[in-house]
């Protein structure tokens, strides 16, 4: 079967296995089939050789979290994210990965309005104890939520889609610190729902283009086409960064130059931002595989932190995945659950009072083990609305 995957890239893995303690599913298992050396031997066996796609070679695949905390430990700069998105791609065209009520359950994500009405309706199925809890959903979804207003438009701060239906609170902490830094603010809200980043992890490659085209136009008409675009969730940042790759064209790639992760672009202006007394916590920085592995900017979030809270304390895990991968933790729990245990034993060797983590699915998923989890923009936020 040809995974369209670019032999160039394919080849560029030496099989050298540097990337084997980075990855968290072969540190759960051991087994070589669910590492990033053992999942591309698996994919130029099936291009290269027409190996079968059995039951074996799909779940490799799917139980892949994308944390691509591979990529940073390779001497050879494998494209391994876009290697195992590629591969995705093709087995969904092909009907043999992420069967249709997978598909379907993505499509609210592009429409706001179905988005919160399934979000109200979740709420209350939620407090009634009709949602399995092995789905791992937070017991705090909000029924309703008030609308962020624009002081301005210095800046878009991107809310996207079930971020801003369940964490909306975190966008109102995020434009206000924006705002204490001197510049106003335009929150993206239903202009722009979905930046397209879950359908592409899912091997919904049409879908994540169509999202990403639909974000693009939305955002660059007019004025508004050279305004910097601030996202405070670190997956859809790493996607949206991505476009020029998604798209392949000169305007995805103007694009993805204009979008930063907020900690990033407010790193360069924490001298703007009020001094205050710190709040009196430790806080552990729990990093997101794709604003550290993908980004690479998780040190801007200590940047504009370390001013505001008593002691920044580092996990001694080497930012190993936490098991949330998106919509990973609902459709691969017990793994996802394995990969926690990890992450959560590496934050009780440190006794942390908070853990910020500036993605809403690590949030949402530790939080489920009883991690106290905050993003890093709401405790900044804290600290400047004390005075």
């Amino acid at each position: 079967m040809d995974l369209k995957l670019d032999a160039d890239d394919l080849n560029t893995c030496v099989q050298c296995g540097l990337c084997l303690p980075h990855c968290p599913t072969f540190r759960v298992t051991g087994d070589e089939t669910m590492s990033p050396r053992g999942r591309i031997k698996l994919m130029r066996e099936v291009q290269d050789n027409d190996a079968p796609v059995t039951d074996e070679v799909i779940d490799a695949f799917a139980t892949c979290v994308q944390c691509r905390g591979c990529e940073p430990a390779c001497p050879s700069n494998v494209p391994y994210g876009h290697l195992m998105e590629q591969a995705r791609e093709t087995l969904v065209d092909a009907g043999k990965l992420t069967p249709a009520w997978q598909q379907a359950a993505l499509k609210p994500l592009a429409h706001p309005n179905l988005l919160r009405a399934g979000t109200a309706a979740l709420a209350v199925a939620n407090k009634v104890g009709l949602v399995p809890k092995r789905l791992g959903l937070p017991d705090d979804i909000p029924f309703r939520q008030a609308p962020l207003v624009a002081s301005g438009d210095d800046v878009w701060m991107f809310t996207g889609c079930v971020m801003d239906a369940w964490q909306r609170d975190v966008h109102q902490a995020t434009q206000r610190v924006i705002e204490a830094a001197g510049f106003g603010v335009r929150p993206t809200s239903d202009l722009a729902p979905c930046c397209g980043a879950l359908q592409a992890h899912a091997g919904m490659g049409d879908e994540a283009r169509a999202r990403a085209s639909q974000l693009i136009e939305a955002l660059s008409q007019g004025d508004a086409a050279t305004r910097p675009i601030l996202v405070n969730s670190a997956g859809c940042g790493a996607a949206m960064k991505d476009y020029g790759h998604l798209l392949g064209t000169d305007e995805a790639q103007a694009f993805s130059e204009r979008v930063f992760d907020v900690s990033e672009f407010l790193a360069d202006h924490v001298e703007a931002l009020p001094q205050v007394e710190p709040l009196d916590l430790r806080v552990a920085v729990q990093d997101p595989c794709h604003l550290r592995h993908v980004q690479r900017v998780h040190e801007a979030t200590r940047t504009v932190l370390r001013p505001f809270v008593r002691e920044l304390v580092e996990l001694n895990d080497d930012g190993l995945c936490c098991g949330a991968g998106g919509a990973y933790s609902v459709l691969q729990p017990e793994m996802a659950g394995q990969i926690r245990d990890r992450k959560v034993a590496a934050i009780d060797q440190v006794t942390p009072d908070a853990v910020a983590s500036a993605n809403p699915g690590c949030s949402m998923h530790l939080a489920q083990a009883g991690v106290p989890t905050v993003h890093p923009m709401t405790l900044v936020d804290q600290a400047i609305s004390k005075v």
